[in-house]
């Protein structure tokens, strides 16, 4: 029976994981080991390790390669949940080198976005000795977009995914690990209130009397619930050896649990869901690059350097780069019964009437 390391147990995507793997049976709990940033003591700490008897929790920094590579020891497979320090990957303002005392954007160069923080983690794994080792990247499908002449995701927040996907890749060839995978994790259903402007699922604050979300552009996703993809992520990381071994795949479908229902919807989609689920409509408008930037820095008062890192995900949206609808999701969940959520269920449950 292998041994698996969990990251960010604590986390939304690791914390489904985990939890689907203890609720599947899918390997006794002895054989997982949770990983947490969250150090022995702390109410999360305590938390992870009362999940099931005979769970093993260990402490993993990925400020701290040791902590890593103490974290990892005994382990066959490990999952490394990517960073959710984003503001790692924002560019930076610099000095234009002309005296002129003015400034401009620069992207963070390679090794120093939350790709630092991965090849911390990887590097730590092979230190360790771990086999096989699987990544949570992201369900933009920069490579289909690459069949129309274009040669990169638009989106920042792949970036880092896809530098540290090149990384692993390396290792992979060089003979660090026995195999390495790539699970391109669909874009969360959850997450909604990013792509409608930080929009408050429940309704308050600000957003209380706001009924138009104005977007740089407009696209389909096929949205997946966090649930559904912490019991396919289980069912990779338990597979016998050798079924997803040095893979990249999606797990990102176009299908919802009802007939007629689907989850490929776009961003104005689920602003008018978001609107039926509040009891108050809710109109997106596309503004563009520039006026989606100026409004959010200077009107909703976000930081820049996030808006402007953020804003490329709805030209990658127009793109279709989020539109990827693989079967390999719906075969995992079938092996378990289940189907996946649609997209109105998750915002049902986040959205509270005011």
């Amino acid at each position: 029976m292998p041994t698996i390391a969990v990251g960010g147990a604590s986390g939304k995507i690791g914390g489904a994981t985990l939890s689907a793997l203890l609720a599947h049976n899918l390997v006794p709990a002895s054989s997982i080991i949770a990983l947490t940033s969250s150090r022995p003591g702390s109410s999360t700490f305590d938390a992870l390790a009362a999940k099931a008897p005979g769970l093993r929790v260990r402490h993993a920094d990925f400020e701290d390669a040791a902590s890593f590579e103490k974290a990892l020891e005994g382990v066959d497979r490990f999952f490394l949940v990517s960073t959710p320090h984003v503001e790692l990957d924002f560019d930076r303002r610099v000095e234009v080198e002309d005296g002129s005392g003015k400034w401009e954007w620069q992207e963070v160069p390679d090794g120093q976005g939350r790709e630092r923080h991965h090849r911390v983690a990887i590097d730590a794994a092979a230190r360790a000795g771990v086999s096989r080792i699987y990544y949570t990247s992201l369900a933009f499908a920069f490579d289909r977009a690459a069949k129309r002449g274009k040669h990169a995701s638009k989106a920042g927040v792949m970036r880092a995914h896809l530098r540290t996907e090149a990384y692993l890749a390396r290792q992979r060839a060089a003979g660090v690990f026995g195999s390495a995978t790539a699970v391109r994790e669909g874009l969360y259903a959850e997450s909604w209130p990013l792509y409608l402007g930080e929009f408050a699922a429940d309704g308050g604050g600000r957003d209380a009397e706001r009924t138009e979300v104005p977007i740089a552009g407009d696209g389909t996703a096929c949205w997946t619930a966090i649930a559904d993809l912490g019991v396919a992520n289980a069912l990779v990381l338990a597979a016998p050896g050798g079924e997803f071994d040095d893979r990249t795949f999606y797990l990102s479908t176009r299908a919802g649990n009802t007939n007629g229902g689907g989850n490929a919807k776009t961003v104005s989609e689920i602003g008018a869901l978001v609107g039926k689920a509040r009891g108050k409509e809710i109109k997106v408008k596309v503004v563009g690059r520039a006026e989606h930037e100026r409004y959010y820095v200077e009107e909703r008062g976000l930081d820049a350097a996030a808006v402007r890192w953020w804003v490329g995900t709805y030209e990658a949206l127009e793109e279709g780069e989020c539109e990827v609808d693989d079967g390999t999701l719906e075969g995992l969940l079938g092996r378990v019964g289940m189907k996946p959520t649609r997209v109105e269920e998750v915002i049902g449950k986040m959205v509270k009437r005011v």
